[in-house]
């Protein structure tokens, strides 16, 4: 009878039980990096993502070529809010995500009550489950390559707070 599949099935086993303890053992953890949380901005070292600044703003002039951004929201007829991007000069790229910064393209971020939801690659959101009451949303326009665009120094950003 060939023993090696038993045998390997067996080394993986104790080879990642003997891995995960050393590496608990070390303090290493599997927390990853939460982009939406404020408090894990910034670029770490140690990062995937320590190519990519999130928070330094990539500083555009203010010319004929600078983006533009405004926002309509507005009740579905069903449920929740349909969020409409409204942008000039500027083209949403899926395809050059986390790469280097392209003039004139990027993609967006949508905050709710400053939580962030993601990366968005398109003028429409369908907005559902918002938490009752007041409710602050937020977008932003991003370069490619994650950093924040601005405008002379001011963001191209827009807020709405709307009666949920």
């Amino acid at each position: 009878m060939d023993r090696s599949i038993p045998l390997l099935l067996i080394g993986l086993v104790l080879g990642g039980g003997i891995g995960f303890a050393v590496a608990a053992s070390n303090g290493v953890t599997l927390d990853g990096h939460d982009h939406g949380n404020p408090a894990h901005h910034g670029v770490h070292a140690s990062s995937p993502d320590a190519g990519h600044d999130h928070d330094t703003p990539l500083s555009l002039p203010a010319d004929d070529a600078a983006p533009t951004l405004a926002l309509d929201l507005s009740r579905d007829p069903t449920t929740g809010w349909n969020l409409r991007l409204d942008t000039a000069n500027f083209a949403f790229a899926p395809e050059h995500a986390s790469r280097d910064h392209v003039p004139g393209e990027g993609h967006a971020h949508v905050y709710v009550n400053g939580v962030k939801l993601g990366r968005f690659y398109g003028p429409w959101l369908h907005l559902d489950n918002l938490p009752p009451g007041e409710v602050t949303v937020e977008v932003t326009l991003n370069a490619n390559d994650h950093r924040p665009l601005s405008v002379a120094g001011k963001p191209v950003a827009q807020t709405v707070v709307i009666a949920n």
